[in-house]
């Protein structure tokens, strides 16, 4: 990666974590046929049961940014590996006790143990790196090959082994991540200046935390924060629907994988591709922010998005192979953005905040964001499906205007390539 070796060090560390956090997220639904013929429960109910599990992945971002704060990264994440690791066990033990519900604490306890690691792994990232945008990118890509892998495994060891023994078997890599976390050897402040104490602040009251909120959102802050969460309803609205947009397209009829490959979908294999090709999304976009201001990316990137939304539709009608190519591109650019606002949030936030400055800005892409999936639900029942990719370029040319608007303030007031942590 051509990183000294406390960059090396850092990545390493955060790469495992957040390939992990993706990793078991992705793999509970796989788990949903398997519990509903396990249990003699109905759907809504199992339904109900993973909400309350997904639902802390988001909102507790911003607990966890306070608490990296307070206690220091690198114990952060470490709670966190061993939390996720410990809550699969947990589901595995549930089949001992047949109950639904012990699957329903399993599940809340992942989700409360997850929502550690984005703050946590980014705070690490900005303060600790100095080649910032090359360790978000690589971060990036561990975290898509999570996403890929995490459903991939859970699927193939099912059909060899019992669930319980399948959710034994993907808690291992957190356990063996976090030992390798407790032997990691690194500065987690190396890459912020000298005076500024950006470690663990035990001392953190309650009036500290209000204070620091004012300060960061009386900041250019609150304009990155608001880019964050229309980014984030774009992000969500679009992963959540377009595998069953896929499904129901007239283009994929008659499309096949091949004789021995019953009950594959090849739409399944398009979404798996977007997340793949959002790998080098994610990196030429941390690569990118080592030349471009954040803002500057963050203008043109949405301005695509905005764009790719419009075109689905019409692509549609044009056949296979156009519809795979507009998808390609739209999972490059979907994850291209994220090392731009990732950059951002170091760029215009304090360093001795910087966990509650992630907290917040995960609150924003996995919490508020998340409106989108019940805007889109409402959306996809009641109107044509060029309307709901209308909506997602509404949200997309918000975020370009909310862009050009902190780039206007910028270039007003300070640089827009200073860092102003320090």
């Amino acid at each position: 990666m051509g990183l000294n070796t406390n960059d090396r060090s850092i990545a390493g560390f955060t790469m495992a974590g957040h390939s992990l956090v993706h990793w078991f997220e992705t793999s509970i639904p796989i788990f949903l046929v398997v519990w509903l013929a396990e249990f003699d429960v109905s759907v809504a109910l199992l339904g109900i049961i993973v909400a309350l599990g997904y639902a802390p992945f988001g909102l507790g971002a911003l607990p966890g940014g306070i608490l990296a704060d307070r206690y220091g990264t690198k114990r952060l994440i470490l709670l966190c590996l061993l939390g996720m690791s410990g809550s699969f066990i947990i589901l595995a033990l549930a089949s001992i006790a047949d109950s639904i519900y012990a699957i329903a604490v399993g599940l809340i306890l992942w989700g409360i143990a997850a929502s550690i690691y984005h703050p946590a792994g980014l705070a690490l990232i900005s303060t600790g790196v100095d080649e910032r945008g090359t360790v978000f990118a690589w971060h990036g890509i561990a975290g898509n090959v999570g996403i890929a892998l995490g459903p991939f495994v859970a699927a193939t060891l099912l059909i060899f082994l019992e669930w319980q023994y399948v959710a034994a078997v993907l808690a291992v890599p957190g356990i063996l991540a976090a030992l390798y976390g407790l032997q990691a050897d690194f500065d987690p402040t190396a890459a912020v200046e000298a005076d500024v104490d950006a470690g663990p602040d035990e001392e953190l009251s309650l009036a500290d935390l209000v204070s620091n909120s004012r300060t960061l959102f009386a900041s250019a802050f609150a304009v990155v924060f608001a880019i964050v969460t229309f980014e984030g309803l774009f992000y969500r609205g679009m992963l959540t629907y377009l595998p069953e947009i896929l499904h129901g397209l007239p283009v994929m009829d008659g499309v096949s994988i091949g004789a021995g490959f019953d009950g594959i979908q090849p739409a399944d294999y398009i979404y798996v591709g977007l997340l793949v090709v959002g790998m080098a999304g994610q990196y030429a976009g941390g690569k990118l922010t080592n030349r471009l201001a954040a803002e500057r990316g963050l203008m043109g990137i949405f301005v695509v998005l905005a764009v790719l939304a419009l075109m689905f539709v019409p692509v549609t009608s044009l056949g296979l192979a156009p519809l795979l190519a507009l998808c390609g591109v739209i999972g490059f650019f979907l994850f291209a953005i994220q090392p731009f606002y990732q950059e951002a949030v170091a760029v215009h936030t304090p360093a001795d905040t910087r966990g509650l400055s992630y907290g917040y800005t995960y609150l924003g892409e996995f919490g508020f964001g998340s409106a989108s999936i019940a805007l889109g639900g409402f959306v996809l029942g009641s109107f044509q499906l060029m309307a709901f990719f209308a909506m997602l370029s509404v949200f997309a040319l918000i975020g370009a205007a909310l862009s050009f608007g902190l780039f206007v303030r910028i270039n007003g007031g300070y640089g827009a390539t200073e860092d102003v942590s320090a």
